[in-house]
């Protein structure tokens, strides 16, 4: 597990622990229940990492009633007793490395938004430099870091806005590249629904285009 000191990404009482600790030391920690309520919610998340899922999933766009269950079901036995009655937990952890600022490449989840515009062209140019040398898979993984950055920021605007569209307009030659690496590597059914969506997209945009346009040919009539 990695964890960026002061992003309280996870459970603050790590970071906590994790400052009283050396390079290749390994220690055993006692937390209070107060300190770790939200540990279950983390470990879904780690365990959702771990499975290859989205970090979030679940956590997003939920109705009242999806919300409802995801707050008394989190889909692991042990972590729903543990958030039903909370108990202090132990953790025992190892330091393996430390990273100075500015040392190290930060993953999207850990920038902040303006990072986030400023990293995703230098991304999309590490992922075609990547495609240009074969390595399709290594080239995927930087597309879909840089469509991460912009859904994040997109996340925060009202849909159909003007800067809301215009990151979606971003979106796009990225998931096209992510789209042909995926067809390389044989995932069809995923290169399918990904350049159907934007086909989708692109003909709802024609259709609204064609729209205003009539509509004001025909204010244009009624005026004359």
């Amino acid at each position: 597990m990695e964890l960026i000191a002061g992003k309280k990404f996870k459970l603050p009482v790590w970071e906590a622990i994790l400052r009283t600790m050396r390079p290749g030391e390994r220690a055993r920690f006692r937390c209070e229940s107060k300190h770790v309520v939200l540990y279950p919610l983390v470990a879904k998340s780690l365990r959702n990492i771990a499975a290859g899922k989205d970090p979030l999933e679940g956590q997003r766009h939920c109705c009242s009633i999806a919300q409802l269950h995801e707050h008394y079901s989190l889909g692991y036995p042990d972590l729903d007793e543990l958030q039903k009655n909370p108990q202090p937990l132990i953790f025992d952890i190892e330091v393996l490395k430390v990273e100075e600022p500015g040392s190290y490449q930060q993953d999207p989840w850990a920038m902040t938004d303006e990072e986030k515009l400023q990293a995703v062209p230098l991304i999309h140019q590490e992922g075609n430099e990547l495609y240009r040398q074969g390595k399709v898979q290594e080239a995927a993984t930087k597309y879909y870091d840089a469509i991460a950055c912009l859904k994040n920021l997109q996340m925060k605007e009202q849909p159909g806005s003007p800067d809301w569209i215009e990151l979606d307009q971003k979106i796009t030659p990225l998931l096209l590249n992510y789209c042909q690496c995926k067809l390389q590597s044989e995932e069809y059914y995923e290169v399918l629904d990904h350049c159907s969506s934007i086909l989708n997209k692109q003909r709802q945009s024609l259709l609204q285009a064609g729209q205003g346009s009539r509509g004001r040919v025909e204010c244009g009539r009624g005026a004359g």
